[in-house]
C-alpha cells in the first residue's frame, strides 16, 4: 500500500493513547498502551515494515467518506460502491463510562447498510517500532500476538488466517449484518479475550457516545464557527493523558516538516509551553476540569536542583519523567522517505526562558476564572520568578527550539516580561508576599531592553533576536499578551512587515504564515519547512486586535480566518504545518494549532459582535 497524505487521517483515542485511521480504513499509527509507548502500528513511518490494521472492501471501484459521529471522537469510515455501502465505526472505550474492563481496547465495528460488501481484514502488528518480532497464535475467538514486553489479543468471530506478518480474513456482509473486532492487551499466555457480542458492542458504542456528548456539553462557546471550535476542543481532550492531566503536543513522531527532509521530531510529550497555551484554550470555552488536572500535574513538576537550567524543565514525559534522550530509528524509512525518524526529544536539555511567561499567564487566568492560587503553589511561582529575575539576561534556544546555538530571542524576553507582569498582578490581587520592587524593576528593565534591542529601525519591525534583521511570527503575540497596544506604531509596522509575501521579505504566503525564514539557516538545521498553522491564527488575532480601531483590518482578519478553516482536513483536523500545495506537514494533529484556532475564533467573534 502507498503512503496516504497526512491529511487523509482521522484520530480516535481514550485519553491514554490514540490511533490514526486513514480514509482507506487502515490504522497506520498506534502506540500502546500510552501515547509515548513504542508503536504497534507504524505504517505511516514505514509502509512496508511499520505494521497496520486494515479493513477495506475488496471492490476496487469504491468511494470513501469519513466523518465523526456528531460531537464525539467516534470515527466512521464509509465505503460506497454499486454493490453496496459498508461502514467501519472506530473508537476506544472510555473507562469512566464503559467500565475498567474495557480500558486499553480498540473497537472496530464493521457493518453494511445497503446491498452486500466483501471486506478484507489485515492485522499485521510490528511491535516496538518494528524492532521486535512477535509470535502469532490463532484460536476460535481470534488471534494472539505475543512479544516478551507486550501481548495483544484480537477477538473476533471472523475466519482469520495466519501469514508471515500477522493475520488476514475475507468476509462478506449483507445489509444489516455486523462484525466486531476488539484489539486489547492480554496477559502472557492468555487467550485473545472474550468476543464482544453485537448487543454488548452497541452498549459500549452508546456509552462512548454519551461520554463525549456529556463532556462537550460543558463548553460555553456559542459564537461563530462553533463546529470547528468544538472539534478543536475534542482534539485537545484526546491529547490529554487522563491519569496525570498531562497534555501531549501531538500523538505522533517523525512526520516531516518537509517531505524527504530531516526536520522530523517526536512530539508525544508534554511541553510546558504547549500545555500552558492549551490550558488557556480550555479556560476560554469553559473546560475547567482539564485546567485543574494540568495544574495538579504541574504542581509536582517544580524542582530546584542546583544544576538545573531553571525551576522547570521545558518538556516532560506524560508520567513526569525527565530523561527524553533522543534516538534515531535507522531501520525505518520514514514517511515518504523522510529520514531520520527520531524518538525522544533532546530539546528537554534546552533553556527556553519563554515558558515562564506562558505558564504565569495561564496561572493568572486560572486564578481569575477557576480557583484562587494556593500558598504552596504561590511559593513555587515566587521561586520561579526570583530565578527569572536573575537569569532573564541569558541567551536561550527560544520557542522554536533552534539547534544552531543560543541567542537573545525577542520572544523569550517578551515572555519573561509577561511572567513578571502576571506575578505582580497575582501578588497584588491576592495580597501574596513578594519582592515587589525587585520584580517591578526587572519587568520594566525587560520592557526597555526589548524596545531598545529588539526593535530594528532599518527593518521598521521587531525582529527575531537582538542584533538580527530577521522577522519572526512569534512577535505577533505582543499585543495579545498586552505588552504593547495593537495600534502602537511599532506594532502596526511589525504587523505590516510580517504580512508581506516572502518575495517582499515578509512571512505571509496567501494568508499562511511562516514562523521565520528557514532558508537563512538560523535554526541550525538543513532544509525548509511549510507555513506554521499556529502562526497563521496568531496573525488573525493580531489583526483582530488592531481591527478594533480599523475596520479594514478586522475584515482582513475574518477573511484570513475563513481561509485557514479551508486548510483543515475533511474532519476539521490540522497538522503542525501546511505545505505549498495545501498538504499537511509535521506531526498530526497538533495541539498548538487547535488551541490557536479556539483563541482566534473566540476573540474574532467578540470583535465582530462589538464586544
Amino acid at each position: 500500500m502507498a503512503y496516504q497524505p497526512i491529511e487523509n487521517y482521522g484520530i480516535i483515542g481514550n485519553m491514554r493513547t490514540s490511533a490514526l485511521v486513514g480514509r482507506d480504513g487502515s490504522i497506520d499509527w498506534l502506540c500502546f498502551p500510552h501515547f509515548d509507548s513504542p508503536s504497534v502500528f507504524a505504517a505511516i513511518l514505514d509502509d512496508k515494515k511499520g505494521g497496520r490494521f486494515s479493513i477495506a472492501p475488496c471492490q476496487t471501484q469504491t468511494t470513501t467518506k469519513q466523518f465523526y459521529w456528531p460531537d464525539t471522537n467516534v470515527l466512521v469510515t464509509r465505503f460506497l460502491s454499486r454493490e453496496g455501502v459498508g461502514e467501519i465505526e472506530d473508537f476506544m472505550p472510555v473507562s469512566t463510562h464503559t467500565g475498567p474492563d474495557l480500558v486499553h481496547q480498540l473497537v472496530r465495528r464493521v457493518k453494511v447498510v445497503r446491498g452486500q460488501v466483501t471486506f478484507r481484514l489485515e492485522c499485521r502488528p510490528a511491535f516496538d517500532y518494528a524492532r521486535t518480532p512477535h509470535e502469532t497464535h490463532l484460536s476460535s475467538n481470534g488471534a494472539v500476538f505475543s512479544t516478551p514486553a507486550l501481548t495483544l489479543g484480537l477477538a473476533t468471530t471472523l475466519p482469520l488466517k495466519e501469514d508471515e506478518q500477522g493475520v488476514f480474513a475475507e468476509f462478506t456482509l449483507q445489509r444489516g449484518e455486523h462484525a466486531v473486532c476488539v484489539l486489547r492487551e492480554i496477559g502472557e499466555g492468555d487467550r485473545c479475550g472474550g468476543i464482544l457480542p453485537e448487543g454488548h458492542a452497541e452498549t459500549v458504542f452508546q456509552s462512548t457516545i454519551e461520554f463525549w456528548h456529556e463532556w462537550l456539553s460543558h463548553s460555553r462557546y456559542t459564537g461563530r464557527w462553533r463546529e470547528m471550535v468544538s472539534r478543536s476542543a475534542l482534539v485537545l481532550k484526546l491529547l490529554t493523558y487522563e491519569p496525570t492531566g498531562a497534555i501531549v503536543a501531538a500523538p505522533t513522531c517523525g512526520l516531516p516538516e518537509e517531505i524527504g527532509g530531516v526536520r522530523n521530531w517526536d512530539y508525544r510529550y508534554t511541553w510546558i509551553r504547549d500545555s500552558a497555551f492549551t490550558l488557556y484554550g480550555f479556560l476560554r470555552i469553559g473546560f475547567t476540569r482539564e485546567a485543574t488536572a494540568f495544574m495538579n500535574w504541574l504542581d509536582t513538576r517544580v524542582r530546584n536542583e542546583c544544576d538545573a537550567p531553571g525551576p522547570l524543565q521545558i518538556v516532560y514525559g506524560i508520567d513526569g519523567r525527565t530523561d527524553l534522550t533522543e534516538h534515531i530509528l535507522d531501520h525505518l524509512d520514514g514517511y515518504k522517505g523522510s529520514r531520520p525518524v527520531r524518538i525522544g526529544n533532546d530539546a528537554y536539555r534546552h533553556l527556553q526562558l519563554d515558558i515562564y511567561g506562558e505558564l504565569l499567564d495561564s496561572i493568572y487566568l486560572y486564578d481569575k476564572g477557576v480557583t484562587p492560587i494556593s500558598y504552596r503553589s504561590w511559593g513555587h511561582v515566587r521561586d520561579s520568578l526570583e530565578w527569572l529575575c536573575d537569569n532573564w539576561t541569558r541567551e536561550d534556544e527560544g520557542i522554536w527550539e533552534v539547534r544552531g546555538g543560543r541567542r537573545h530571542f525577542v520572544y523569550s524576553k517578551l515572555m519573561c516580561w509577561v511572567a513578571l507582569d502576571r506575578g505582580l498582578r497575582l501578588s497584588h490581587k491576592r495580597s501574596l508576599p513578594a519582592d515587589h520592587l525587585k520584580w517591578l524593576t526587572t519587568r520594566d528593565r525587560i520592557y526597555e531592553d526589548i524596545m531598545t534591542k529588539g526593535w530594528n529601525e532599518a527593518r521598521g519591525s521587531f525582529v527575531q533576536s537582538y542584533g538580527s534583521d530577521s522577522l519572526d511570527a512569534s512577535n505577533l503575540i505582543m499585543p495579545l499578551v498586552r505588552f504593547i497596544s495593537p495600534t502602537d506604531s511599532r506594532m502596526l509596522k511589525t504587523l505590516a512587515a510580517i504580512n508581506r509575501p516572502p518575495a517582499e521579505h515578509g512571512l505571509v504566503s496567501d494568508g499562511l504564515v511562516y514562523r521565520y525564514d528557514a532558508a537563512k539557516g538560523s535554526d541550525g538545521l538543513d532544509g525548509s519547512e511549510g507555513t506554521f498553522n499556529m502562526c497563521s491564527f496568531w496573525l488573525v488575532e493580531a489583526l483582530t486586535r488592531a481591527g478594533r480601531s480599523d475596520r479594514r483590518k478586522l475584515e482582513e482578519a475574518r477573511l484570513l480566518f475563513e481561509r485557514m478553516l479551508g486548510y483543515a482536513n475533511h474532519l476539521g483536523l490540522y497538522a503542525e504545518e501546511t505545505g505549498d500545495s495545501g498538504e499537511a506537514l509535521g506531526n498530526f494533529p497538533q495541539a498548538f494549532t487547535h488551541l490557536a484556532l479556539i483563541s482566534s475564533a473566540f476573540n474574532l467573534d467578540r470583535a465582530l459582535n462589538g464586544d
